[in-house]
């Protein structure tokens, strides 16, 4: 049977990084992919790594072949695929371990043709997030191409490496990369592979880590005269695509734009490798954990590992939304309570200060996420029910009063992520379980639950 996805990466002389890359892909959450690694003539050991990864591990195959650049090779590696959809990467960069679950399930719910993410742009030891697309949901090509002019030289649209294709598309239309060039060779596909395309999605997580290690085509040896004209047939290639996109009124009212790319270089903007604001250190932008730090069978690691596990799955729907994960645990809290609490009560659970479940609770409520409403019984007919307690405590009520928090409608999408995140949460929880299993622990964990509500009560 064939696999969901080829992912496929073009190798030459990368034994420094060769390890990181493939060890990325191979501890995928997402299982169903066979890896293509194609050595481009390596002169260095990565031709002994590849063959020691595909006798490790079967989804691997290993393509040797004379040295013929990266366009080329990617080509054979295409022909060679049988997956539904073809997930590219360069070997000195990696992905995260949901990332071809996030690209596989974003193509299957919204049958999209081309699925495109953001990533983290890596210098040194620090790391941005990057990306270009912010609108939630499916596009039209039109809608995406619109997107696409107003930053035409993004590395964002210009790469392979953020995209998942769907492998019939490319058969379809016999798309390959083209050889004669080695500037701008992906966009070209890409632009391509677009107008064959009609359902766009935008992944607002970043799922990549882009090395920058690759020179510019003055270091290549390339000459002036050469270099302008294969920006000059790139730019024909961008032309095109938009005066076949557009309608002949709508690209004479975008043409400036449209030309804007024949003035921008090809750049995901440059970052430092310094602290600055929207940097991160490597290692800081996602959740993790030290194994030594989780391990062990106490009561409070055990409940400790537990939270750790769902806040990892509830991180992606934090990044995918563009809230914090304390927002999230928020909207995960009010969803599974429908009675009234005090803030102490949800900061208590949530594991959070006050400050911290302030914040969250004004930024869900500008987003119109989140709505507040005092219980039933208040107000001046419901002072007259307080017990002698209640009113000798008033002060401390009016500090921290009972309110009923509700979710609207519009983090009904968010919802859903957040159940995409649940199913993960308890796959990797019953991993390796039967059905029954699954059955009998959900049983033990209602009794305990009971008694644990028996005992605090």
């Amino acid at each position: 049977m064939n696999p969901t996805v080829s992912i496929i990466v073009p190798i030459y002389n990368a034994e420094k990084y060769l390890n990181r890359c493939v060890d990325s892909i191979l501890n995928q959450e997402y299982t169903d992919f066979e890896l293509i690694l194609v050595n481009d003539g390596s002169k260095d050991a990565s031709p002994q790594i590849c063959d020691e990864y595909a006798k490790e591990d079967a989804r691997v195959r290993v393509i040797h072949k004379e040295n013929t650049g990266v366009s080329d090779t990617r080509n054979i590696a295409i022909g060679h695929a049988a997956g539904k959809y073809l997930q590219f990467l360069d070997s000195d960069d990696w992905i995260t371990p949901d990332a071809t679950k996030l690209l596989v399930r974003a193509a299957e719910n919204y049958h999209c043709d081309m699925v495109i993410s953001d990533f983290y742009r890596v210098v040194g030891e620090h790391l941005a997030h990057k990306g270009d697309i912010e609108a939630d949901g499916v596009m039209t090509l039109e809608t995406f191409a619109a997107h696409m002019v107003e930053n035409p030289a993004d590395f964002y649209y210009g790469v392979l490496w953020n995209k998942l294709f769907r492998r019939d598309i490319v058969e379809e239309h016999h798309l390959r990369m083209n050889t004669e060039i080695s500037w701008c060779e992906d966009f070209m596909f890409n632009l391509e592979y677009f107008r064959h395309a009609k359902v766009f999605y935008a992944l607002q997580v970043p799922i990549y880590y882009y090395v920058r290690t690759k020179g510019s085509l003055a270091s290549q040896g390339m000459s002036i005269s050469n270099t302008v004209k294969m920006k000059l047939m790139v730019f024909e290639y961008y032309n095109n695509f938009y005066k076949q996109v557009l309608t002949e009124e709508d690209y004479e009212a975008n043409r400036h734009q449209v030309y804007r790319y024949f003035m921008d270089s090809a750049s995901d903007g440059f970052v430092l490798p310094v602290p600055l604001p929207g940097t991160h250190k490597l290692g800081d932008e996602r959740l993790s954990l030290r194994p030594e730090s989780i391990a062990g069978d106490g009561m409070l690691i055990r409940a400790y590992r537990g939270r750790k596990l769902l806040e990892r799955y509830l991180e992606t729907v934090a990044l995918k939304n563009n809230l914090t994960l304390n927002d999230t645990l928020l909207i995960l809290y009010l969803s599974e309570t429908d009675h009234a609490v005090s803030q102490k009560e949800i900061a208590d659970c949530l594991g959070i200060s006050r400050n911290a479940l302030i914040l969250s609770l004004g930024k869900l409520a500008v987003k119109n996420l989140v709505t507040t409403s005092e219980p039933a019984g208040k107000g001046a007919a419901g002072k007259t029910e307080k017990t002698e307690r209640a009113e000798k405590t008033d002060k401390a009520e009016k500090t921290d009063k009972t309110q009923v928090y509700r979710l609207l409608e519009a983090a009904d999408s968010i919802l859903k992520d957040i159940e995409d995140a649940r199913r993960d949460y308890e796959k990797a929880l019953f991993a390796g379980f039967d059905g029954k299993e699954i059955a009998d622990y959900q049983e033990f964990a209602r009794r305990i639950g009971k008694n644990t509500l028996d005992a605090l009560s």
